[in-house]
């Protein structure tokens, strides 16, 4: 799970988080970036063709392979060919191409997810999934600082002390990233496929769609009944602060001068760090504490670290208020991310796995990553800091919502 979490957790940064630094440096404008940052939306309706992931065999992958390992290495075929496609395009030449390789890139890392979440809760007993989760996250936020900090290093060493943009640097650097796939191919080569779970073959494809859409969905709302409009709006925006505000984050970082080198040395890796650290403590509290609680305590810290970037809008280039932001965003963003994996994992009933985890993670992108799409332009009409301000306000929702659903009971899943 660290080395498939590593391979989860490449693509996200690669399609968002770095492509708007890089999009930046080639002076695209920030309303423009904020509108590509929708490629992202592929991961918020993935649960579309979850249950094909969930389902339906690769002959002659399934064959060979398994369902789980042939859907895995299948999508990261597909994020290794959008890799090299958006290594080789040039953005100030036209965005085009760029943006159908990053949708690749996104549609297959997205499928990798669905499918990976699957291997994940049917490779282990619900007293082991907290452990599993645990070194997902620890390869995944790994992998981020690879894909963050890693891709502006080699674009740095690349571009040999030339100032401005150089196009040949990050072509680079996005084939050593499509390289480093290597490390998800090769484990999911090596792994061992979960034990095959049983379905009843289906008798015509109406029976199928039953058994494969709709009835993943009709479970979850009988388990929870009229508290499942209250689960799936907490889903709906718990991330919304971090995920309105991360589209805009590498662009400011851009604007107030700092460096490919700064930038990867403070955010892409010590912020990860700090996640990390975040994610443990996290872990930890909710063991202690109940998950309920630490999703209050996420939901909180996460709005309120964004208002420390409203006040670096004010500071300019200043390396010092840059490492204390960046500290403090990450720790709350690994402590809020720790308990709602763990929450999501506690809502998932493992006969249908990869549908009803796809359909949670989906929904708690789409809305904000929706929202994300105006930040540019919101940024150009009003600052950043105002666009800073704005996003920690809309966290105050996302308490009302944690507090509703800690008073709620909790229906535990079969199986």
């Amino acid at each position: 799970m660290l080395s498939l979490g590593f391979a989860a957790g490449l693509p996200l940064l690669l399609v968002l988080g770095t492509l708007s630094f890089r999009l930046r440096g080639a002076g695209i404008d920030r309303t423009t970036i904020g509108y590509l940052s929708w490629v992202g939306l592929a991961y918020g309706f993935k649960w579309v063709w979850a249950p094909l992931v969930d389902r339906l065999p690769l002959p002659p992958l399934t064959t060979w392979l398994g369902r789980r390992r042939g859907w895995l290495l299948l999508s990261q075929a597909l994020v290794v060919a959008g890799l090299v496609g958006m290594a080789l395009a040039d953005p100030r030449s036209g965005l085009q191409p760029l943006v159908w390789c990053a949708l690749l890139v996104a549609f297959g890392s997205a499928t990798q997810d669905i499918a990976l979440d699957a291997f994940r809760i049917e490779s282990a007993s619900t007293e082991r999934q907290a452990a599993l989760a645990a070194a997902y996250q620890t390869g995944y936020r790994l992998a981020m600082i690879w894909a963050g900090a890693g891709v502006l290093w080699v674009v740095a060493w690349a571009k040999q002390d030339v100032d401005g943009y150089q196009n040949a640097a990050w072509t680079t650097a996005y084939l050593v990233m499509a390289a480093s796939m290597a490390v998800g191919v090769l484990t999911v080569l090596l792994s061992r496929e979960p034990a095959p779970r049983a379905f009843t073959p289906a008798r015509s494809v109406g029976e199928w769609l039953q058994g494969a859409l709709v009835e993943p969905f009709a479970d979850f709302i009988r388990r929870y009944r009229w508290q499942a409009a209250l689960i799936l709006a907490l889903i709906a925006i718990y991330r919304i602060s971090d995920v309105v505000m991360g589209i805009m984050a590498n662009p400011f970082y851009v604007d107030m001068g700092f460096t490919e080198g700064e930038v990867a040395t403070v955010s892409k890796v010590y912020g990860v760090v700090m996640t990390l650290v975040g994610a443990f403590i996290g872990g930890v509290m909710a063991m202690r504490l109940g998950v309920m609680r630490v999703l209050m305590l996420g939901a909180v810290l996460s709005a309120a670290s964004n208002l420390l970037f409203a006040w670096m809008a004010g500071r300019g280039h200043d390396i010092m208020a840059l490492t204390l932001v960046v500290s403090a965003d990450n720790l709350a963003g690994g402590i809020a991310s720790a308990a709602f994996i763990a929450y999501l994992s506690s809502l998932t009933n493992i006969n249908y796995s990869a549908t009803q985890y796809a359909l949670f993670s989906s929904l708690m992108l789409l809305l904000p990553k929706f929202i994300a799409g105006f930040s540019g332009a919101y940024v150009d009409a009003f600052g950043y800091a105002d666009f800073f301000t704005s996003t920690a306000l809309l966290g105050l929702p996302v308490l009302l919502l944690v507090w509703l659903a800690s008073r709620t009971q909790a229906v535990k899943p079969p199986g």
